[in-house]
């Protein structure tokens, strides 16, 4: 019994794992889709900032 017991236990332990990988991803998910406007914003302007052939011609 005690075999059994522990056998059981290591194949939950295992798909412990896999549940913790899709919660997360989901918890992702909804934060990206709850916050898209400012992701978005926020990226275009770090993209402005890190593209923007004025700044690097003036600073040369």
């Amino acid at each position: 019994m005690n075999k059994l017991n522990k056998h059981s236990f290591n194949n939950t332990k295992k798909g412990m794992g896999t549940v913790e990988v899709v919660i997360i991803i989901a918890i992702l998910v909804a934060l990206a889709l709850t916050f898209r406007s400012a992701l978005t914003k926020y990226a275009s302007a770090v993209m402005g900032h890190v593209f923007d052939e004025e700044k690097v011609i003036g600073q040369i």
